[in-house]
């Protein structure tokens, strides 16, 4: 099975003045392609700088890391960039959608970045996710035309536009109601049975029963790392609960 993210001893110093802060310490970590991992710990704990190393958004104090067997800490600004825009596909708790652009617009938006796509073809392709994310009906609509949850459908359109090998979450369903949270991890279950690789950070349980495997982290090192058991049964009590609730 080929592995989409090698950490290698990872470790990140943040200096505030005389001060040293060790966000991240000595983590190492294999996530393989079709896999799907909740990153999960208390404020402080160190996932979002872990999630924000895996994204290309910052390195390492030490420590090496891998994406797609591609050594990142290699890579130079505009590498980075690339990088982040052809393999990973973002999607953030405040959805970060253009207001005064459509549904269709937003989806396109990393396209933009590559010049060998035909404005058609554009179009084409923004539709294409729109379809898997089931807003193909509402690509005209502008983001306040739409719920939340359709709102976060057209963000993970956008980010499965570019066919990334890795999609990152960052507590998608913090800004959601508990029903439509339900919808939002169903589409990620279906996207990760059609081979997806998806790493989520959340800080609830009730939303890492839906991942294959949990990552907990405490004082900046990985405290566990297990598979989920009966995770079909986990989904359906948590949907049976709210449902009763």
């Amino acid at each position: 099975m080929q592995e989409v993210i090698v950490t290698n001893h990872l470790s990140k110093v943040y200096n505030s003045g005389d001060i040293a802060v060790k966000a991240l310490s000595d983590v190492s970590l294999v996530v393989n392609e079709g896999d799907f991992v909740a990153i999960m710990g208390a404020s402080g704990s160190g996932k979002s700088t872990f999630l924000n190393i895996i994204g290309c958004l910052d390195k390492p104090t030490e420590g090496n890391y891998f994406l797609d067997r591609v050594n990142v800490n290699e890579l130079d600004k505009n590498h980075l960039a690339e990088i982040r825009n052809r393999k990973i596909g973002f999607v953030f708790q405040s959805f970060n959608l253009l207001s005064r652009t459509s549904a269709l617009e937003n989806v396109e938006l990393p396209l933009f970045y590559n010049t060998s796509i035909k404005a058609k073809q554009r179009k084409e392709k923004a539709m294409e996710a729109l379809h898997l994310v089931g807003l193909s009906g509402r690509a005209k609509h502008f983001p306040n035309q739409l719920s939340g949850g359709q709102q976060q459908r057209v963000a993970i359109a956008r980010a499965l536009i570019n066919e990334p090998k890795l999609i990152l979450a960052d507590e998608p369903t913090g800004n959601l109601d508990t029903r439509t949270s339900i919808e939002v991890l169903d589409l990620f279950c279906k996207l990760n049975n059609e081979g997806k690789t998806i790493v989520l950070v959340t800080h609830e349980n009730d939303i890492a029963a839906y991942s294959r495997r949990n990552i907990i982290f405490r004082d900046g090192r990985i405290q566990n790392n297990f598979e989920v058991i009966n995770r079909k049964n986990a989904i359906e009590e948590l949907k049976n609960s709210k449902e009763n609730s």
